[in-house]
């Protein structure tokens, strides 16, 4: 499997596939999507015979340190569906387990981040009048990342917030609805310049999904949260960067080549368990106070003061070189 997009193409590129036994690898037949809180993950191990995933709606790649997570159905705008989301949740476990990956890019393939929830999906929820669970996709994946992380960091998609690695949304195109939802729990978002974004769920009649309403107002205060729920309106890259919501904007040409150049800085010069415990606490300090948020940085630093990326942070300034963290 290829992605559209373009990424260096560099000698030791690899390309992971997962395999399932077929018979967990059926169609999705009816267009139906998992109850609220479900997550194929909590209750499910790892495939004791060591058979993966087969991804058909994501590809997933590594190069040069930096995993690629390209939301794979460009003739519907990358549209959501549950294959989808489990396929992604696995790709994310992939990447945080491989000691050889140091940054996450998140993108979608063609001209679309992704549009929201595919169409069909929202007309079976209609003429149900609820969601009902897929019995025929897959379980399987890689084990979710162990250590000290909320619980309410483990379910849907607030668990890119447990991902110990930087995760970047690259916005390629419109990010709608669920599309819009992912993009939030990136940790760092940056935008082509004809890229579209917005929660459109009050115009299908929907709610604030998955945890929007606790992250969005974190991001660009009470008022513009309000204004981008209530309205559902579809903002503009640029009316993006000036809430906040996205940290910069990039010309659509240089767009992908900027995001790897971004995304290679902090592999290049970043320390892994620096970021690592960064993310942890930024995250967690959401809901913590002033007091445990100085307790923990203060244990935090000690702890680090003993840590390899230490002696190498302080030896490749004064040896005037590169840095080489080995993560720990």
């Amino acid at each position: 499997m290829e992605s559209s997009n373009p990424i260096p193409q560099r000698k030791g590129a690899r390309l992971v596939m997962r395999r399932l036994p077929a018979e967990a690898c059926l169609p999705i037949m009816s267009a139906v999507a998992p109850p609220f809180g479900f997550s194929p993950y909590a209750k499910s191990s790892p495939n004791p015979e060591g058979l993966l995933m087969s991804y058909q709606h994501i590809t997933y790649e590594v190069a040069d340190g930096i995993a690629t997570c390209t939301l794979s159905r460009p003739e519907q705008l990358n549209a959501y569906t549950p294959r989808m989301g489990l396929e992604l949740r696995d790709a994310m476990y992939a990447a945080a387990a491989d000691d050889t990956v140091r940054a996450i890019v998140l993108t979608g393939a063609g001209r679309g981040f992704c549009a929201g929830a595919d169409m069909q999906l929202l007309g079976a929820f209609s003429g149900a009048g609820r969601m009902t669970a897929i019995e025929d996709l897959p379980k399987v994946v890689h084990p979710e990342p162990q250590g000290p992380v909320r619980p309410d960091f483990r379910t849907e998609y607030s668990y890119l917030l447990s991902i110990p690695k930087p995760i970047i949304a690259a916005i390629n195109g419109p990010a709608a609805g669920v599309g819009f939802v992912f993009a939030l729990f990136c940790d760092i978002r940056l935008a082509a310049a004809s890229a579209r974004m917005g929660a459109i769920f009050s115009r299908r009649g929907l709610v604030a999904e998955y945890g929007t309403s606790w992250i969005l107002p974190r991001l660009v205060g009470l008022a513009n949260a309000n204004d981008i729920l209530f309205s559902g309106r579809l903002l503009s890259a640029a009316e993006a960067e000036r809430m906040g919501l996205v940290s910069r904007v990039i010309d659509d040409a240089n767009f992908m080549a900027e995001v790897y150049e971004y995304a290679r800085g902090l592999v290049a010069r970043a320390s892994p368990r620096s970021i690592r415990v960064m993310k942890r606490q930024i995250y967690e300090d959401q809901t913590n106070t002033l007091a445990t948020s100085v307790e923990v940085a203060v244990r935090e630093m000690h702890e680090s003061l003993g840590s390899e990326d230490f002696r190498e942070g302080v030896a490749h300034f004064l040896e005037k070189r590169e840095p080489r963290f080995p993560g720990r």
